[in-house]
């Protein structure tokens, strides 16, 4: 991705690149295409990825290297579930958790690369509610099984936010992601990724490009595959000094603009 200051009309400052990722296939993706009921199970609590998605995972992991983001990248952002959490691992921990291809090397220790930061959020978790593959397990469990990962945003140690018999409506999943992006625009880092469910990141680009033209608008929100990524770059064009570098103010979100959107299966 060629992102040369000329390109813009906005101080770097005031951008961000946002990389989206959703999660590689798991397995309450493999079970819900048989049948949707399966979404129920409790079999499928806090649901791990499939074979084919720690497949994608490795695969992605090679592009992201072969493009040479991996050294540009400043944070990642995960969803606390345990099948985003792989993948963040899998995608941008260390050489060490992405070798094998399996569950345990997943969510192994920092090794020898030097790996941006990854941080667990609540804000950017999948759907709330009903679904046992959507509940997350405790923090200390969290802890435990992906020790590289920062769990200090997390809201406590056990899941109060799912409810096991109200499914979250969209229009509160889309004030959480307003809420979400409000809180990435306070970060100091330029350069940043999400990892997280396919409805989630759609939420986030309506929220970034809800001032764009419908068909445009439409092709940004577009549903993710499995371990799809996807680059925005976003402007906060609210007034404050040019040379800040830090954006704080709650309102941003409303004043967020995307500059250009790069897709990369």
């Amino acid at each position: 991705m060629n992102t040369t200051a000329a390109q813009f009309p906005y101080p770097w400052q005031r951008c961000k690149i946002i990389h989206l990722v959703r999660h590689g296939q798991a397995m309450h993706n493999v079970e819900g295409d048989k049948d949707r009921n399966a979404l129920l199970s409790p079999h499928l609590f806090d649901a791990q990825l499939s074979p084919l998605g720690l497949q994608q995972v490795c695969k992605l992991r090679k592009e992201v290297h072969a493009r040479g983001l991996f050294k540009r990248i400043e944070l990642v952002v995960t969803s606390p579930l345990y099948r985003t959490m792989q993948t963040a691992i899998g995608v941008f921990g260390n050489e060490s958790s992405a070798d094998g291809g399996n569950t345990d090397n997943f969510s192994a220790k920092p090794g020898g690369l030097d790996c941006p930061q990854i941080m667990a959020v609540e804000l950017c978790r999948d759907r709330l509610g009903v679904r046992p593959c959507d509940m997350r397990r405790t923090v200390s469990e969290c802890e435990a099984l992906f020790p590289s990962i920062d769990f200090s945003m997390m809201d406590g140690e056990d899941d109060s936010m799912w409810n096991p018999d109200i499914r979250e409506p969209e229009e509160e999943i889309a004030a959480r992601m307003v809420l979400f992006m409000n809180w990435l625009w306070t970060r100091p880092e330029q350069e940043i990724v999400i990892v997280s469910h396919g409805i989630i990141l759609q939420q986030i680009l309506k929220v970034l490009g809800n001032d764009c033209h419908q068909a445009v608008s439409s092709a940004l929100c577009q549903r993710f595959d499995n371990c799809e990524l996807r680059s925005v770059v976003i402007v906060d064009k609210s007034p404050r000094a040019v040379d800040s570098t830090l954006c704080s103010s709650r309102d941003v979100a409303k004043q967020q603009h995307v500059l250009r959107e790069e897709v990369s299966n």
